[in-house]
């Protein structure tokens, strides 16, 4: 029998049609018409499977039909239905989570409920209300990619200003937008606590049993870790910085990262900066704004500030990287600048390792601008309106 392209069709479009028993017996015949090898032949030139052939071929010659039991094979995850679920799940939590402001854990926690994260699957990513995942699922789904929907004591801020929600609201909608355009780069700016070099014991658990002194003394040195976060690509890079942080540290660690990476993003024009309100760098810190402007005009980078709420910098990116570096090197010694530096090098954020520089150069606080310089200077801060302090747009001067 010959397999002209005529039949061939009908023959692949009546096997489509066709299911379980009926698709099995239907091909084990065209086979049995093609004669001596036509398990090959329906294989090579139709596609068909020999395993369901000779399953067909068996029933055919036997009389009986072998029982699909589909129902017994189990449910497939919903990831199946929803391919981009969990994506979607984490650009959602992206912006409303915090890392555990004890470092106890690397856990993230939720202002969010399962319900609102579900509703906001169907606002924003399109999902149908009928066939949006279920409450249930997405707490599952959630804590399988590590955001903790449970609420804990210590998951809570101290307090709250006025402004807290509509903040949020607003970082939101800034780093969404600078996500979304490659012409704009999201970086995240803090500096960790200070850390007591010395055989200080920092709670813990360590596979090698140390000793170390219990109560509180004179350290032998301080180091204080500084971090710019990219958030889009993991990526870190670590300053240990040993002067005490001021503006001029935090302006400086900024300018050596962008020429590191700016080859990489020559497309590039706008730095939007995530940063909490601490006191080397506010939008009322003189010497930080006077920093940031310049670095604004020597690159021709629009700078865009973008601040956390006060007593929410938990929620600052770089914080989780703060997060998995204290757990990292809890219940080790770090008794010398050396140690510090290789835990620090030595440790991976999502399987990336930070970059990392130990920077000795020595830093004068108290460094600030007189009030007529920084009149002048406030002319070129674009502010938002009702939020002035915590969104600051600064464009460079032209060339």
């Amino acid at each position: 029998m010959e397999l002209t392209e005529e039949l061939k069709d009908i023959f692949i479009e009546t096997a489509q049609e066709l299911k379980g028993y009926a698709g099995r017996i239907f091909k084990a015949k065209v086979v049995k018409a093609l004669g001596k090898g036509g398990q090959r032949r329906v294989e090579e030139e139709l596609g068909w499977n020999r395993g369901t052939i000779r399953k067909g071929k068996t029933e055919l010659a036997g009389g009986f039909a072998y029982l699909d039991q589909f129902r017994k094979r189990g449910r497939k995850p919903i990831t199946t239905h929803w391919p981009t679920l969990l994506d979607d799940l984490k650009a959602i939590a992206e912006a409303v989570s915090q890392t555990d402001p004890t470092f106890q854990t690397t856990r993230l926690y939720l202002r969010l409920s399962a319900a609102e994260v579900r509703k906001q699957l169907i606002e924003q990513k399109g999902y149908r209300e009928e066939e949006a995942p279920s409450e249930e699922t997405i707490r599952l789904k959630l804590n399988e990619v590590g955001y903790s929907l449970k609420k804990v004591k210590k998951s809570q801020p101290k307090k709250k200003v006025p402004e807290t929600d509509a903040i949020f609201a607003q970082v939101a909608q800034v780093n969404t937008a600078a996500d979304a355009d490659d012409t704009q780069l999201r970086l995240s700016i803090d500096a960790k606590a200070t850390v007591l070099l010395g055989l200080l014991s920092r709670g813990g658990y360590n596979r090698v049993k140390v000793k170390a002194l219990d109560h509180d003394f004179r350290p032998e040195q301080t180091v204080t870790p500084v971090g710019i976060f990219l958030p889009q690509y993991n990526e870190t890079y670590l300053f240990l910085i040993t002067s005490p942080v001021t503006s001029d540290v935090l302006a400086d660690c900024l300018r050596e990262v962008w020429l590191m990476i700016k080859d990489r993003f020559p497309r590039v024009k706008t730095l939007v900066l995530n940063q909490d309100n601490g006191p080397e760098c506010h939008s009322r810190r003189t010497q930080w704004m006077k920093r940031i402007t310049q670095l604004a005009d020597e690159f021709q980078l629009t700078v865009q500030l973008a601040y956390y709420p006060p007593y929410h910098s938990k929620y600052n990116p770089i914080e989780r990287v703060w997060g998995v570096l204290e757990n990292y090197w809890r219940g080790s010694l770090l008794d010398t600048l050396t140690t510090v530096f290789h835990f620090a090098q030595n440790m991976t954020y999502n399987r990336i390792h930070p970059v990392v520089k130990i920077v000795e150069t020595i830093y004068h606080t108290g460094v600030k601008l007189s009030q007529k310089v920084m009149a002048n200077l406030e002319k070129r801060f674009e502010r938002l309106p009702g939020l002035e302090k915590y969104f600051v747009r600064i464009s460079p001067l032209p060339i």
